[in-house]
């Protein structure tokens, strides 16, 4: 199973970007997107695979949130 979460892009050297998963920040692949700082990109096993808009990436992070909280609670 592969679980895609939304991360923002903080900064761009070459192909290499350093992306923030909620805190967690990571460096991943760029080369298959046109991707810039302050976008959000779906990363894959290291790359970046798929760009997305601040809304879209912000309605998902938000449904994890709510997972996140009903997990804590023990739903």
């Amino acid at each position: 199973m592969c679980l895609a979460v939304p991360a923002e892009i903080k900064s761009i050297d070459g192909t290499t970007a350093k992306v923030d998963f909620g805190g967690v920040m990571r460096l991943v692949n760029v080369s298959l997107v046109d991707a810039k700082i302050g976008e959000y990109v779906i990363v894959h096993a290291g790359y970046a695979i798929e760009t997305l808009d601040k809304e879209e990436a912000e309605k998902t992070l938000q449904l994890f949130r709510e997972l996140l909280a009903q997990e804590d609670a023990g739903a």
